[in-house]
């Protein structure tokens, strides 16, 4: 079987060191801290922090896991959290209908099997008016919860920024004063666009402004990723020089899911017995780039000229290069700083760069190797 997972939440046994973070982040679900912990897409935050939950004494804590991405208002709201906390508190069917009715009998809930057999929590729709009170009492329940079970609790908020795109902040507001008066929970925000999350607590006009510590979680560092791989590769049979993986990782710049996934598909290609060279990596590459082509083609053409610009130069350009200044700016033909700065708002809006050392970076590791293999000049 293939050693190197990219397509689903990683277990524990396929992180790549994360030892430092994965202890910092039980410590804060211990603590009862709250901490916004903030990254790019697919950098493992989500199996990281599920992770930590698994591993808090079932005897002594309760975590629930609540996505707010498929959330759009308050009561979508208020449905994710009541789904999240009555899954986490019942594995099986009849219990979690029993918990569900027990803490939110109001929204009439009902179990359902989905389609690997799991229960899932449904609640009846109602049409929730603006300030009803239910969202207020329903962030009360973690408390309500940790004294009825007597065990400490943890929230976690996936796609926290989701939030933002509500149609006023009576989510937002009302947290902050909820959870002001929990200190015995812990709440762990995650979100996946880092200059809205970071918006979220260090603007002082938000409601949510240093609401807790703030974690920002960044690519993995080649040394960690040079032992890792080989023992992969050596486990089934196969050997990788740490030049070659080197060579890999400045590809990915030790992004996790892109460094994984050109893993993967390397591992693919080889057959036991195999020592992978250089020239199987180049190999590898074609292969994802061939299979990701109609994708990022499509991406490429839904861009503006200066966005084709801009993107041309962050990936022909050294990681921390300045694209504010005139040599970058002349150089892709942006015509203005303040023209670059209108691509680069319209960019993290559409999550096709993110903020990286001072700079930029594509968010794709993969698509700046397709820019840069087409030779495309806007």
């Amino acid at each position: 079987m293939n050693p190197f997972q990219h397509s689903a939440l990683a277990r524990k046994g396929a992180f790549c060191n994360r030892k430092k973070e994965l202890r910092e982040i039980r410590r804060s679900m211990e603590n009862g801290d709250r901490a916004f912990i903030y990254s790019e897409r697919r950098l493992g935050k989500t199996s990281l922090v599920k992770l930590a939950l698994s591993g808090l004494p079932k005897e002594e804590f309760l975590g629930a896991y609540i996505d707010l991405w498929p959330t759009d208002d308050e009561e979508s709201f208020i449905i994710a959290m009541a789904r999240g906390i009555s899954e986490s508190l019942e594995s099986k069917a009849d219990k979690m209908l029993k918990s569900a009715r027990q803490f939110f009998g109001a929204m009439a809930p009902s179990v359902t099997m989905d389609s690997d057999g799991k229960p899932t929590v449904t609640f009846a729709q109602r049409t929730a008016s603006p300030g009803h009170p239910e969202l207020r009492s329903i962030l009360a329940t973690p408390a309500i919860i940790a004294k009825k079970r007597k065990r400490r609790v943890v929230i976690v908020f996936d796609e926290f920024q989701r939030i933002l795109e509500y149609d006023n902040d009576l989510v937002e507001r009302t947290l902050r004063s909820v959870i002001q008066e929990q200190s015995e929970i812990a709440y762990i925000f995650l979100g996946s666009r880092r200059h809205l999350i970071r918006s979220m607590f260090l603007d002082q006009n938000r409601p949510l402004y240093r609401a807790g510590t703030h974690y920002p979680l960044g690519p993995i560092a080649t040394e960690h990723w040079i032992p890792y791989i080989r023992s992969r590769f050596r486990k089934t049979d196969r050997e990788i020089a740490s030049a070659v993986i080197k060579e890999l990782c400045a590809m990915t710049d030790g992004h996790p899911f892109y460094t994984q996934h050109l893993c993967h598909v390397l591992w693919e290609m080889s057959d036991p017995g195999t020592v992978i060279s250089a020239d199987n990596l180049q190999a590898a590459l074609g292969l994802v780039l061939e299979r990701e082509s109609y994708a990022y083609t499509v991406l490429w053409e839904s861009l503006g000229t200066n966005q084709q610009r801009f993107v041309t130069g962050l990936a022909h350009e050294p990681p921390g290069t300045q694209v504010y200044s005139a040599d970058f700016i002349a150089r892709y033909r942006l015509r203005s700083p303040a023209s670059a700065q209108r691509v680069v708002q319209t960019l993290l809006e559409r999550d096709v760069i993110d903020h990286a050392e001072g700079s930029f970076v594509l968010t794709d590791r993969i698509f700046g190797a397709w820019v840069r293999q087409s030779a495309l000049l806007p």
